[in-house]
C-alpha cells in the first residue's frame, strides 16, 4: 500500500502544469492565465472540500449531509445552465429539477437498493457517489439543453412550417428532442465503450492505489458506471421536456421570442 501523498509530492506535481502554460505560450493559445487560474482554484476547492468532507464523515445524522447535497446540486445547475448560449427565462430552474431529480433518485436508489449501504446516508458512501453523478448529470443536463435550444433558433423555419401545416408541437420538435437526448448522453456512452480497454476510470484506480482488492474495485465501477448512464439519460430528458413545456406553448406554438443569445441580454 502506498503512503499518504504529502503536501511538498501536491507542489511537485502542480509543476507539471507548466507545461500546459509553456505549450500555451509557444503555440500563442492565450491560456496561460486560464490554465494557471484552473489550477489554482482547482487545488483550493478540493482541499477546502477535504477539511469539510473530514468533519461530515464524523458525523451520524442526515441532515448536514443532505443540506451538502443540496448545495452541490444548486452548483451544478448553476453550471449547467451557464452553458448554453441560447437562454430562456426560467433555465435556472429547469436545470435545478432536472439535476436534483435524477442525481437524488439514482444516488438514493444506488445507496439504499444496489450497495445496500447502512446507514442509507453514510457520508463516506453518498458524498462521493452523489459528487460522482452530479458531475455527470451536470454534463449531459449542459449538453443536451444547449443543443436543443440552439437547434430551436437554428432550425426556427422548419420547426414554424411543420406547425403551420398542421403538426402538433411534439411532433415538430421531436427531432430536435432527440438530437439534444443524443448529444447529451453520448460523452457517457463513449466513456463506456473504451472503459478498461483505453482509459481506467478513476475512481477504480483510486480504490486500487488505496489497497482496495481489483475484483472488488472493478464491480465498484461498473456499478457506478450504469448509474451515471441512467443519470445522463434521466437528467437530458428532463431538462428537454422542462425546455420544450418552456418554449412551446398549449395552442402548438413556438415561442421563440423567449430564447435570448447570451449575447443579446
Amino acid at each position: 500500500m502506498s503512503e499518504p501523498v504529502a503536501l511538498w509530492q501536491v507542489a511537485l506535481a502542480a509543476g507539471l502544469m507548466l507545461l500546459s502554460v509553456g505549450l500555451s505560450v509557444w503555440m500563442k493559445l492565450g491560456l496561460g492565465r486560464d490554465i494557471l487560474v484552473a489550477g489554482v482554484r482547482m487545488t483550493a476547492q478540493l482541499l477546502l472540500v477535504g477539511l469539510i468532507l473530514d468533519w461530515v464523515f464524523r458525523l451520524n445524522t442526515p441532515v448536514p449531509i443532505l443540506a451538502i447535497g443540496l448545495v452541490m446540486t444548486l452548483l451544478a445547475a448553476q453550471a449547467a445552465s451557464s452553458r448554453p448560449r441560447q437562454r430562456y427565462p426560467g433555465l435556472l430552474l429547469d436545470s435545478f429539477l432536472s439535476v436534483f431529480v435524477s442525481s437524488f433518485l439514482l444516488t438514493g436508489l444506488t445507496l439504499s437498493g444496489v450497495i445496500r449501504v447502512r446507514p442509507w446516508f453514510e457520508a463516506q458512501y453518498a458524498v462521493p457517489i452523489l459528487g460522482m453523478v452530479l458531475g455527470n448529470t451536470l454534463t449531459g443536463v449542459a449538453l443536451s439543453l444547449d443543443r436543443f435550444t440552439g437547434d430551436l433558433r437554428a432550425r426556427r423555419g422548419e420547426v414554424e412550417t411543420l406547425l403551420g401545416l398542421g403538426a402538433t408541437r411534439w411532433e415538430a420538435a421531436h427531432p430536435l428532442i432527440r438530437d439534444a437526448l443524443r448529444t447529451g448522453m453520448m460523452p457517457t456512452l463513449n466513456s463506456m465503450l473504451v472503459m478498461g480497454i483505453v482509459s481506467l476510470p478513476g475512481m477504480m484506480t483510486g480504490q486500487i492505489l488505496a489497497g482496495e482488492h481489483p475484483q472488488n474495485a472493478v464491480r465498484y465501477q461498473i456499478v457506478i458506471m450504469f448509474v451515471l448512464a441512467a443519470s445522463s439519460a434521466l437528467g437530458s430528458l428532463s431538462v428537454v421536456l422542462l425546455a420544450f413545456r418552456a418554449l412551446f406553448d398549449g395552442q402548438d406554438r413556438l415561442r421563440s421570442e423567449r430564447l435570448r443569445g447570451q449575447r443579446d441580454r
